[in-house]
C-alpha cells in the first residue's frame, strides 16, 4: 500500500466553472474558503457587539481580547498615529488566522498554502507603505534607506543595502506565511499516511502505527501554534513597516 499523496490536498479545483473569453474566472475551492473566512469573522464580530454589556460574556470578551491584541500590537510598533491602520492590520490578522485553522479541518482547504494568496496580502502591505509614506513624507520618505550616524565612506553601501532590504520585504513576507503552512501540512500528511499504511499490516503494524499516531498528535497541536502564530506574525510585520512609512527618518 502507498503512501497518500500529501501534495494533492493543495490541489485547486473548480466549483463553479466561469470564463469571460481567454480569461479563467471560476469560482474555486480557494475562493470559497476564503469567503467563509471572511463571513466567520463578521459573523463573529457581529455576534460578539449584538449584545454589549458591563460585564461580558463568552464571545464579547474574545472579541474584546482579539481587539486588544491587535490594538496594542499594533502600537507598540507604530505608536498611537499608526492606530488609523488598524481596521486594515486587524482585517489581516482575523482573515489570515480564519484561513488558517480552517486548514487544520480534515477536508477543508488551506488557501496560505499558495504563494499567490500570500504574495497579494504582502504585495498589499508593501503597497500601502510606498503610498502612504510618499504621502505623508514626499521626498523625506527616502530617509527610510540613509540611517542617521552612517559614515560617509560607507553610505552608499549601506544605502544599498537598506533598499535592497526593503525591495525583498514583499517575497520574505509572502515565502514566510506560505512556506510555514506548506511544510507544515505535508509533514502532518506523511505522517498520517504512515498510520493508514502500518495498519494495514496486521496487528504487528497496528503496533509499529502508534508512533506516527503520537507524532499525528503532537504535529497538530504544533499546526495549531503555528497558525495563530503566522497570523500574529504577519501583524507585527505589517505594522513595523507601517512604521516606517508615519516615521522614515526613525
Amino acid at each position: 500500500m502507498e503512501l497518500p499523496d500529501p501534495i494533492h490536498q493543495f490541489e485547486i479545483k473548480e466549483i463553479v466553472p466561469l470564463h469571460l473569453g481567454a480569461t479563467n474566472v471560476s469560482f474555486t475551492n480557494s475562493a470559497l474558503f476564503m469567503v467563509l473566512a471572511v463571513l466567520i469573522g463578521c459573523g463573529f464580530l457581529l455576534l460578539a457587539s449584538s449584545r454589549r454589556r458591563l460585564v461580558p460574556g463568552r464571545w464579547q470578551s474574545s472579541a474584546e481580547l482579539t481587539y486588544e491584541f491587535v490594538a496594542n500590537t499594533l502600537r507598540s510598533s507604530a505608536g498611537s498615529q499608526g492606530m488609523k491602520f488598524f481596521p486594515l492590520v486587524f482585517s489581516l490578522f482575523l482573515f489570515i488566522l480564519m484561513v488558517n485553522l480552517f486548514g487544520m479541518v480534515p477536508y477543508f482547504f488551506t488557501v496560505t498554502s499558495h504563494l499567490i494568496v500570500t504574495a497579494a496580502l504582502s504585495i498589499l502591505v508593501i503597497g500601502l507603505v510606498v503610498v502612504y509614506g510618499f504621502y505623508k513624507n514626499g521626498l523625506g520618505f527616502f530617509r527610510l534607506f540613509v540611517p542617521h550616524g552612517v559614515p560617509g565612506v560607507i553610505l552608499p553601501f549601506v544605502v544599498f543595502i537598506e533598499v535592497l532590504s526593503f525591495v525583498s520585504r514583499p517575497i520574505s513576507l509572502s515565502i514566510r506565511l506560505f512556506a510555514n503552512i506548506l511544510a507544515g501540512h505535508i509533514t502532518l500528511k506523511v505522517f498520517a499516511g504512515f498510520i493508514v499504511v502500518l495498519s494495514s499490516l496486521g496487528w504487528f503494524g497496528w503496533i509499529a502505527a502508534v508512533l506516527p499516531l503520537i507524532l499525528t498528535v503532537a504535529l497538530t497541536a504544533l499546526e495549531v501554534l503555528v497558525a495563530v502564530l503566522q497570523a500574529y506574525v504577519f501583524a507585527i510585520l505589517t505594522s513595523l513597516y507601517l512604521n516606517d512609512a508615519i516615521h522614515p527618518g526613525h
